[in-house]
């Protein structure tokens, strides 16, 4: 069940394409990570057999990403990339995404990427700056503001 977030849209701003980008950039090098060590940890178990049997070894890799991702997106909102640039992606009433909405972003974010990148252009074209999978999975990224200054 998804969960309402504390601030509300007058605290939080779509977020700008290029903290966007700088967020992706982040979390393609732990999506790259998470492949390199998903890949060995098959590797050893298997003694490199799994890994030549392609389509079980491209399903495992997509359970295994999309788990992550969405155990993130449904959690917090936020990936560790967007976490660094204090990003979260939720739905335009505030809340967390459901499962669902996580499958569609997830996979039309790699149909996005296979069109030469052009789903993620489209944040430079949308004037909310929304992608196609912000679009097809009915979420939006937002930029959170920055924390309070503690007084001493």
């Amino acid at each position: 069940m998804p969960r309402r977030f504390p601030e509300t849209f007058d605290q939080v701003t779509t977020a700008t394409p290029l903290k966007r980008l700088g967020a992706l950039l982040y979390d393609f090098m732990i999506f790259v990570a998470l492949v390199m060590v998903l890949t060995g940890i098959l590797m050893l178990i298997n003694n490199e057999a799994l890994v030549q049997n392609i389509p079980v070894y491209r399903s495992i890799l997509f359970i295994t990403i999309f788990s992550f991702y969405a155990f993130l997106w449904t959690r917090s909102g936020q990936t560790l990339g967007m976490l660094a640039w204090r990003l979260r992606v939720q739905t335009p009433e505030g809340e967390s995404l459901t499962l669902t909405q996580a499958l569609i972003r997830f996979l039309v974010a790699g149909i996005s990427i296979a069109a030469c990148g052009l789903g993620y252009l489209w944040m430079f074209i949308n004037r909310d700056n929304l992608t196609w999978h912000d679009l097809a999975s009915k979420t939006c990224v937002v930029q959170l503001p920055k924390p309070a200054k503690k007084k001493k």
